[in-house]
């Protein structure tokens, strides 16, 4: 499936900026099953930008900008392939061990009822098999969860509320530490079928004799060829889109628009 994506950040402030540091996790790796076609981030003023790579392996575009600054646009665009492969992740770049991601944070930390429910729907049987099961019984128990941005809520605080989809990924992921399973977060994009797409977050999970695996409690499935991987980590934080600092007073105020669309045609 050939996907293009048109996202677009506005960030505007209400007193002028003298400095803005951010961290730009807006460009996918390739994998066996995710192929980046071209891609490009534009800034509507000038900055500098410097491309690395973080300790999780995902492709990092770091922004330093000067001032004064009263407001910075962020556009990215471009296309990817994907291929059906069941949730798997083929190729990707891992160089941490599996078993660092068996690590909870202040997010991913399970509550004594989270993990009761982790437990009794996952059951017995194989990792796989528990692991699917878990993922269903979030979609059933919290459906309809929408793509919001971060509320920084803990997956026990969100587990005892109403959760969004980045609060069910973060869920998924503690349920797996109290099942014993790897777990982490992952940041991308989800083609809706409707043009207009939020950016969405999703868990993976570590299945020996398999590697990584999707899951998406948020619609009970493993992420098909409709997903892109932008960025892992331990949670969102780790994960974000855009994170950063800036030096000056006053609030800042956000706007995000995503359009991802299935092209015609196959690759």
């Amino acid at each position: 499936m050939r996907l293009a994506i048109d996202h677009h950040t506005r960030y505007r402030f209400s007193s002028p900026q003298q400095r803005l540091v951010q961290t730009l996790r807006l460009t996918p790796g390739d994998t066996h099953d995710q192929t980046v076609v071209d891609w490009r981030i534009d800034v509507d003023c000038d900055v500098r930008l410097r491309d690395t790579i973080d300790g999780f392996g995902n492709r990092v575009t770091m922004l330093y900008a000067e001032g004064p600054l009263t407001e910075i646009a962020i556009t990215v665009a471009g296309q990817v392939l994907t291929t059906e492969a069941d949730g798997l992740v083929r190729g990707s770049n891992e160089p941490l061990p599996p078993e660092l991601f068996g690590r909870t944070t202040p997010r991913t930390e399970p509550s004594a009822a989270l993990a009761e429910l982790a437990r009794a729907s996952a059951g017995a049987g194989d990792a796989l098999d528990r692991l699917h099961r878990w993922n269903l019984a979030l979609a059933t128990r919290f459906p309809d969860a929408a793509d919001l941005p971060d509320s920084g809520a803990t997956a026990a605080e969100a587990f005892a509320g109403e959760p969004d989809a980045r609060d069910l990924a973060h869920i998924f992921i503690a349920g797996a530490s109290a099942l014993g399973l790897p777990a982490r977060y992952v940041s991308g994009y989800r083609n809706c079928g409707e043009g207009t797409c939020p950016p969405h977050g999703w868990a993976e999970a570590w299945v020996a004799g398999l590697g990584w695996v999707g899951f998406d409690p948020s619609a009970g499935i493993s992420p098909d060829a409709n997903y892109v991987r932008m960025a892992t980590a331990l949670d969102f934080t780790g994960a974000a889109p855009i994170a950063g600092i800036r030096q000056g007073a006053g609030i800042e105020e956000l706007s995000v628009a995503l359009q991802v669309e299935r092209m015609n045609g196959e690759a």
